[in-house]
């Protein structure tokens, strides 16, 4: 009789814990891969869902079809609520417990509205694909109730849009909102001129896309300016409702009225971090995530591996930045070294590759540092989009996505544009 091979358990399917299943395709391992949705989601293009330039099936597939020919991996779609860490093994809220003796965590981050819990209801974040339709039937429905509307007043918080946060996510709403009002919809409307929307971002800091060198992020918030966009820098938020934001800037409080906020300032580890970091008797980083080791392993707890937005680890002083690279890498990482333990060896220290970075503005506009070396502009704007494409997960996607991108190009125009009817209070 054939001795029982090893049981991996990953939780998670996004970039990390896809690529440690991948990693183990040749392994004499059993591999059971747990994700709450039935989809790995490309999430660098999540916002274009959001923004009508492309459907979900194009940024997304289901797991089960990328990992079909791995014959050692099953694929489940639950959602993990306890670790028994001293019984290796995993309870799921669907019913029944799952066993290991390898666990690779990486069930990556979600909002964060910094205590301010209540703001959700009316500043929606980026993180999933529901996310991003919500936001598209939000704003797609600000301007057909604007043309609806009477009131002056009621006319024009329908046509402000308050992005908050300068970081990428922040930065390709707004710019993408403002293409759209500028090019896409005039000419669609009898009683308001969509080019006539006030498109804000609000960054607390002192400039936008903060994890780049100051000249690029300067280019940035130029680039944003020439699409229309008010960037405010320097502006906390203080409030949230229904009816607007309050910003306090420079000793000042104003008061935005507008129905349309995007939450893009904020992220945190999903609730497994704090469940995982308790049952292991370490404290959780600010945002959540779980120390680790060098190795990427859980403090006194070998057979576990945190990996992706889920872990916080930092090398020579700098922290692994939260972004599909890292995530990758860390990935293929945490195989290696299970590899490596079942055949005697050492694990071996994570090293992260920065291979560089790049954030799009809109059309023609972006930034990017790759190698060392700066772009802004146009050249920025072809890299990002090849870099795009490559990563994309299928042939399909690919296919799909780069003939929509070339319609956008050619036509400006922005064929997902469909959402299912809202109530009447705009939900």
């Amino acid at each position: 009789m054939a001795p029982e091979r090893p049981r991996v358990l990953i939780l998670g399917g996004g970039f990390g814990g896809l690529a440690a299943a991948k990693a183990l395709k040749h392994a004499p391992v059993d591999v059971t891969l747990v994700d709450r949705t039935n989809h790995h989601l490309f999430q660098p293009l999540l916002y274009q869902v959001a923004t009508a330039g492309l459907a979900a099936p194009s940024i997304a597939a289901p797991i089960r079809h990328i990992l079909r020919a791995q014959r050692n991996v099953r694929v489940l779609m639950g959602e993990v609520v306890d670790i028994d860490l001293a019984q290796r093994s995993v309870r799921l809220a669907e019913g029944g417990t799952l066993g290991y003796e390898h666990l690779i965590v990486a069930t990556g981050a979600t909002h964060s509205y910094f205590g301010h819990d209540d703001w959700a209801a009316h500043a929606p974040g980026l993180k999933t694909l529901a996310d991003a339709q919500g936001i598209r039937a939000r704003l797609l429905d600000a301007f057909e109730r604007a043309e609806r509307s009477t009131d002056a007043t009621e006319r024009s918080a329908l046509l402000r849009f308050v992005v908050i946060g300068g970081g990428p996510t922040g930065v390709e709403m707004a710019g993408t909102l403002a293409e759209i009002a500028r090019h896409t919809l005039p000419g669609e409307f009898r009683h308001i001129d969509p080019a006539s929307a006030e498109i804000l971002l609000l960054e607390g800091g002192p400039r936008v896309l903060a994890a780049y060198p100051d000249a690029l992020s300067e280019s940035a918030k130029r680039q944003l300016e020439s699409l229309g966009v008010r960037v405010k820098l320097g502006a906390k938020v203080v409030g949230i409702g229904a009816e607007g934001v309050e910003v306090e800037r420079e000793g000042t409080r104003e008061r935005l009225p507008t129905r349309n906020v995007i939450w893009g300032a904020g992220v945190k580890a999903s609730p497994l971090g704090a469940l995982l970091a308790t049952a292991a008797g370490i404290e959780p980083d600010r945002a959540g995530r779980v120390p680790v080791q060098a190795d990427l392993t859980l403090p006194g707890h070998p057979a576990v591996q945190v990996i992706g937005d889920l872990a916080a680890q930092s090398i020579d002083g700098q922290p692994v930045p939260g972004i599909a690279p890292a995530a990758k890498q860390m990935g293929q990482h945490a195989a290696r070294n299970l590899l490596a333990r079942l055949d005697g060896k050492a694990a071996a220290a994570f090293r992260y590759r920065d291979y560089g970075s790049m954030a799009t503005i809109g059309r023609h506009r972006a930034i990017g540092v790759i190698g060392g070396l700066r772009f802004t502009g146009l050249v920025a704007w072809w890299l990002w989009l090849f870099a795009h494409i490559v990563f994309l997960i299928g042939f399909r996607n690919r296919l799909v996505v780069l003939m929509d991108w070339a319609s956008q190009y050619w036509t400006m125009q922005r064929h997902a544009r469909v959402f299912p009817p809202r109530d009447r209070d705009g939900r």
